[in-house]
């Protein structure tokens, strides 16, 4: 009895010192190690020993099942070094501290511009993206009018754990949306007259017309103005977001083609939104700049001129884009 007391309290401190002690407290470098969904704890620690950041696979499994870790085990991408305990391995791994991996959506981003930035930072294939954001099905389960979710991946920057699906990507896009655009914001939709697709529509539109923050309200009057007294919106990003493989050169004939989304050729909006407007050109497509302005001609420094009338544009587009 004697004998065994002490071997026990010998092994017993032993496993302190193993739990305590890091594989290499010199080593610099750290691995990634996933832990798929349901993977087997003996094949977790199988991995770990393969990327050497452990020693006696068999320590390791008594020490987890000593702790009852075995089956507290987050799945997600892990980051581990040889500097660390197996008690600290354990513990990172039982409270899922995985790697996080930053998307940065800037506003005016359209879906195809968003798929690939998600391709990017390698959270998912850009197809399957795209494939999810245009799926009548779940655009309809989403609550969202259009035929797509675009004007609805809220730009902002989110941090995802692989592995991660583009469905989870695009609900969790949709849903900063869905908090940013208040109920407010909803009646002072519907109080302008616009359901809240035509306000995001209206807003992307804006986004992408604006080249100075501080004149977002200024070009937002304008439209309204133009909606109001039934003139076409005439708006260049919207015929551009209209053209397939649009090479970056807008001619005439791309002015005079009807699509859609021509605005030249169309009265009113676009049918949905042409890219991902931020809060201040939301907030700018419900609260307009009290104007009298239905014209406006870029300048080279990025701000705009506006007119009442017909005969001061032509003579600002003389001025600021004939001339040049």
């Amino acid at each position: 009895m004697i004998a065994a007391s002490a071997a026990a309290g010998l092994f017993a401190r032993h496993m302190l010192l193993y739990a305590k002690n890091p594989v290499n407290e010199d080593a610099g470098r750290s691995v990634k190690i996933v832990v798929e969904p349901g993977q087997s704890f003996r094949a977790i620690t199988d991995r770990l020993l393969d990327k050497e950041t452990i020693k006696h696979p068999l320590k390791f499994r008594i020490l987890a099942a000593h702790q009852k870790a075995t089956t507290k085990i987050k799945a997600g991408e892990y980051r581990i070094s040889g500097t660390m305990s197996p008690n600290q391995i354990l513990q990172q791994l039982s409270e899922g501290k995985v790697i996080l991996h930053r998307l940065t959506v800037a506003e005016g981003l359209n879906l195809s511009q968003v798929a690939d930035k998600a391709a990017a930072a390698d959270l998912c294939a850009g197809e399957n993206f795209t494939d999810t954001a245009t799926d009548p099905d779940f655009v309809k389960r989403m609550g969202i009018a259009g035929k797509t979710v675009e004007g609805y991946l809220f730009p902002e920057t989110y941090f995802f754990a692989r592995p991660v699906s583009a469905e989870n990507i695009i609900r969790t896009m949709i849903g900063r949306f869905n908090k940013v655009f208040s109920e407010s914001w909803e009646k002072r939709a519907h109080e302008l007259g616009f359901s809240v697709h035509e306000i995001v529509t209206l807003a992307s539109i804006i986004e992408k017309e604006t080249g100075v923050a501080k004149e977002r309200k200024l070009i937002s009057s304008v439209f309204h103005n133009r909606l109001e007294k039934g003139m076409r919106l005439e708006s260049d990003p919207t015929v551009i977001y209209g053209i397939k493989n649009f090479d970056g050169n807008l001619t005439r004939r791309d002015l005079r083609t009807p699509t859609p989304y021509n605005t030249y050729t169309n009265f009113g909006l676009p049918p949905g939104p042409i890219a991902n407007p931020g809060r201040a050109s939301l907030e700018a497509a419900l609260y307009p700049a009290d104007t009298q302005y239905i014209y406006f001609v870029a300048k080279p420094d990025k701000t705009h001129y506006f007119s009442t009338n017909l005969s001061e544009h032509n003579l600002a587009v003389k001025k600021y884009q004939l001339n040049r």
